[in-house]
Order: C-alpha cells, then sequence, then structure tokens
C-alpha cells in the first residue's frame, strides 16, 4: 500500500459569482453546473480524494448554500430511491455525501483568489495543503495533484501546476519564469507575472488551477497588497516566495501534458461535456455515433 501523503488538506476557492453563465448562474452557483450527470464541483473533490485529502474546506459566498446541500445528506430522496429498490441511483446519491469531510467558511468580501485562500488559514493552520480551483478539471487517469505532493515532499515549499500554451493566449494566465531541473516534469520557478501581455511574458508556461502551497503563503499574503483588479492576487504572494526563499521555501512547478477540461467560459464548458460525454463507457459509444453524423451533416449543409 502507498504511503499516506503528509499533505491531508484541500481548498476549494468557490465564492465567485458565475458571471460569464448567467442566467444560469443567477439562483444557481456557477460550480454546480452539472458536466454530463455530476456537478463540476463534485469533480474537483474527488480528485482531491484520489490524491489522499480527506479533508475538504470550500470557500463559498452568498447563494452557495446548494455546494453544502450536495455533499450532505438527503435523506428523503435516499429513503425514496430505497422503498423503489433503485440500487443504482441512490449510490449515485450516497456517493457524494461520503466522499470527504467537508467544512465551509464564507469569504464574504470577494477579493481575490489571494484573499480566499487567506480564509482558509485558521482552518489549514501551519501544514501545507492544496488549493484546487473549480474551473479546471484533470482527467483522473493523469494524476496531477499526486506528483505536485510528492514534489513538495521532496523539495519543501511551494508546488504549482503549470501547461505549455500558446504564446498568443498566455495573457489569460498566470505565467512563470522558470528554471529546468533534473526531472524532466519539474522546473523551478524563478518568478510569476499575472496576465501578461506576450511580448512581456516570460515563457509559454501557464499557471493552471492546482497549488500545494506552504502554510508561510499566509504571511505573506497578509502583507500583499492588492494588485490587478485591486484584488489580492495569489501570483503576487507566490512571487515574494520564488524571490526570497527565506520566506518560505522555493517553489516549483510541475509541468502537466494531460488532460484537462477547462470549464471556466461556455464553449470551453460545452466542449470539456463533449468530451467526458465520448469518454464514457456507458454514453460514448451511442453518443460518439450521434455525434459523427451530426457534424457529418452540418458539414455537408455548411
Amino acid at each position: 500500500m502507498a504511503s499516506r501523503p503528509t499533505i491531508s488538506k484541500a481548498v476549494i476557492p468557490a465564492a465567485g459569482l458565475g458571471t460569464r453563465f448567467l442566467p444560469a448562474t443567477k439562483a444557481t452557483p456557477k460550480e454546480m453546473l452539472p458536466v454530463v450527470d455530476k456537478p463540476a464541483i463534485q469533480y474537483v473533490v474527488e480528485e482531491a480524494v484520489s490524491a489522499g485529502l480527506d479533508d475538504v474546506l470550500m470557500i463559498t459566498g452568498r447563494n452557495k448554500r446548494p455546494l453544502e446541500d450536495h455533499f450532505d445528506r438527503n435523506y428523503e430522496l435516499e429513503s425514496a430511491l430505497q422503498k423503489k429498490g433503485d440500487a443504482s441511483r441512490l449510490a449515485k446519491v450516497q456517493e457524494s455525501s461520503d466522499l470527504a469531510t467537508m467544512h465551509y467558511v464564507r469569504q464574504g468580501d470577494p477579493r481575490g483568489l489571494g484573499h480566499a485562500v487567506l480564509c482558509a488559514a485558521p482552518h489549514v493552520g501551519h501544514e501545507p495543503f492544496a488549493v484546487l480551483l473549480g474551473d479546471d478539471l484533470i482527467d483522473p487517469r493523469d494524476p496531477l495533484l499526486q506528483r505536485m505532493i510528492e514534489v513538495q515532499e521532496q523539495h519543501g515549499g511551494s508546488v504549482i501546476a503549470l501547461m505549455e500554451v500558446a504564446p498568443e493566449q498566455i495573457h489569460l494566465y498566470g505565467c512563470a519564469a522558470v528554471e529546468a531541473t533534473a526531472e524532466g516534469d519539474v522546473v523551478r520557478i524563478s518568478g510569476l507575472v499575472e496576465k501578461p501581455d506576450p511580448a512581456d511574458a516570460p515563457s509559454n508556461y501557464a499557471v493552471i488551477g492546482r497549488y500545494v502551497l506552504a502554510p508561510q503563503i499566509f504571511g505573506v499574503l497578509r502583507e500583499t497588497e492588492p494588485g490587478r483588479g485591486g484584488e489580492i492576487q495569489l501570483t503576487d504572494a507566490l512571487q515574494q516566495l520564488a524571490t526570497d526563499e527565506k520566506l518560505g521555501g522555493p517553489v516549483h512547478g510541475v509541468v502537466f501534458r494531460g488532460r484537462r477540461y477547462d470549464t471556466g467560459d461556455r464553449g470551453d464548458y460545452l466542449r470539456a461535456i463533449v468530451r467526458l460525454a465520448c469518454e464514457r463507457e456507458d454514453l460514448g459509444p451511442e453518443f460518439r455515433t450521434w455525434l459523427r453524423g451530426y457534424v457529418g451533416q452540418e458539414l455537408t449543409e455548411g
């Protein structure tokens, strides 16, 4: 049996308003929008649990009560399914409430990702911890978070996830200046900049929504002034850690080359659903057949 990682806590910021998905998110949290037949947030919690993190703190805000309800027991629904003898759906309903020990804290004033992470300080304490953003769904066949935890245990400090993107896309992301290491998928971070102009970007390595952070990040965040957009940027705090290791150790990056599903905007959200549905054993064969016919018809008529 694999040894249990020393990191046991995951933090999932989920206080955003989801304005890009209005009107669907007027009364429903964007994290609860379905990706095939599970809400997006459940994929993220499952990823944390698969990496051995069984203590999950969600940073929420107003109108986020459905998140708590989803990961709680629904005795009335369970009783109805049990009486019907519908064991399959009963198992699916119970699965989300049995995943992990869930905790919740409200961010209150939405002042950026750095502020959301800072809200986790009382719960996390003096342990390294993981942060998972809900817009990035990582395929369970590509264990990114497990690899990041290994790197953190080996080198200490903090670890961020990176993906190579086209240079013209780097302005959409935080961007890392990197130095190679002896491990092909691991780089040392020497600097970070939030959403740079392509001409000013130090690389085409984009920061994606997975972090394993040293607890010293909290002290740095408390001293971090609001940056881009008037928000407290996690990138700014990590930049300080990268340039001054005395603050909390080095910052490394794991270069991810696996399957990532971006649900952050409407087009990518739809593409994520199609890709995941195509790969499902129970849905994929029939759905792929329909999709081929539909695309062929569109090409013919177009």
